[in-house]
């Protein structure tokens, strides 16, 4: 190599590197921060975190509390029996659920009519689970001129049937009643009522009766109770706690429904004891 070359060899060798002046990147930019680098958070800082984790804990157990009841009251009511007009199957001062939702209804014809095309005459009911059923136990609005708290009773008669009284029993499309849970086994209707009989029962009525039949304000004395006045089907008793369970329904498989239901109560057959 040329003396020439060496030299200038040596000089690139020993050369300064040249830095611009738009800044310089230090190496610390390029590490990553480890435990410890944090500065340290003051004890107020820290208080005030856990007040605020605190307040939210409570504000979303509040809504979802909230959530809960709003879904429940929805579905079912709670109700305190009064009075003895269910004795001996419902207690003075039994706390019962109630199912609201049960006979929910609704009229097809009228969700029909806001097609295009003629219009329905008429209703066409449609139940999204059932109609009140003979032997339901329902809780209902009083009837006009009644006492402003609802009332409990039985279901007895349902559209389709009729409903007289002979010789202490309830008969039902001419066919007496079999009813072991009533306390003496004896329905007596005043003669004085006009609703002794009240001929075949029409669409959205039903007959009631309280199973005390000697204390019981019910069918006998203010007439037929509109379906929609119920407020549901008397489902849970939660209290006392020694009577907790279902609320029992009757069947009744000795007396003719549905479609059968309507012959002998049509034709104006009075009430008769099976031989």
């Amino acid at each position: 190599m040329a003396q020439d070359d060496r030299r200038i060899a040596t000089d690139v060798r020993h050369q300064q590197p040249v830095v611009a002046d738009q800044g310089v990147v230090p190496d610390d930019a390029f590490r990553v921060p480890i435990a410890g680098d944090e500065a340290p958070v003051p004890p107020q800082a820290r208080s005030r975190r856990r007040g605020r984790g605190a307040l939210r804990e409570v504000v979303e157990t509040l809504f979802l509390a909230l959530v809960i009841f709003v879904a429940v009251r929805l579905v079912v009511l709670n109700f305190r029996v009064d009075g003895l007009s269910m004795s001996p199957n419902l207690a003075n001062a039994e706390m019962l659920l109630v199912n609201r939702n049960v006979y929910f209804h609704f009229d097809a014809n009228r969700w029909r009519n806001l097609l295009p095309g003629d219009d329905r005459e008429g209703e066409d009911i449609v139940y999204l689970f059932h109609p009140p059923e003979r032997g339901d136990i329902i809780v209902f609005n009083p009837p006009v001129g009644g006492p402003s708290k609802p009332y409990i009773k039985r279901v007895i008669g349902i559209p389709g049937d009729r409903v007289t009284f002979a010789n202490g029993d309830v008969f039902i499309n001419a066919e007496v009643l079999p009813e072991d849970y009533i306390e003496d086994g004896i329905t007596e209707c005043p003669s004085s009522s006009r609703n002794c009989d009240l001929g075949v029962i029409p669409d959205g009525k039903i007959f009631v009766l309280g199973d005390n039949r000697n204390n019981s304000s019910d069918s006998r004395s203010f007439g037929l109770v509109d379906v929609d006045s119920i407020i549901g089907k008397a489902w849970i008793t939660y209290w006392p706690a020694d009577d907790i369970g279902f609320v029992p329904h009757e069947d009744y498989p000795g007396i003719p429904d549905s479609a059968d239901r309507g012959t002998a109560a049509a034709s104006g057959i009075g009430p008769r004891k099976p031989g």
